[in-house]
């Protein structure tokens, strides 16, 4: 994958996944009833762009919790759509 993104590239997608990040955390903040498919989507999405980022300008540390965050964003996002599907609008 290395060989296909320049570092500048790997930048801006870091940077685009960094935005998401803050972005769904300011969300959970102003919202009075939270929507927690999106929120997790976009926490999952944010830590995938990290991680591609990563990718290419390599830190250990900061991979292993890009990948504990998709993990745990998968798992509310899970259980947000079962939630949806027990209880349809």
């Amino acid at each position: 994958m290395t060989d296909y993104i320049t570092p500048l590239a790997a930048d801006l997608i870091g940077f685009a996944g960094s935005f998401c990040i803050v972005a769904a955390y300011a969300y959970s903040n102003v919202v009075k009833a939270m929507n927690m498919v999106l929120f997790n989507l976009v926490n999952f999405i944010g830590a995938a762009l990290l991680t591609v980022s990563l990718m290419v300008n390599f830190n250990l540390p900061t991979l292993v919790l890009e990948i504990v965050w998709m993990g745990i964003a998968l798992f509310g996002l899970t259980r947000a759509l079962q939630g949806q599907r027990k209880n349809p609008i």
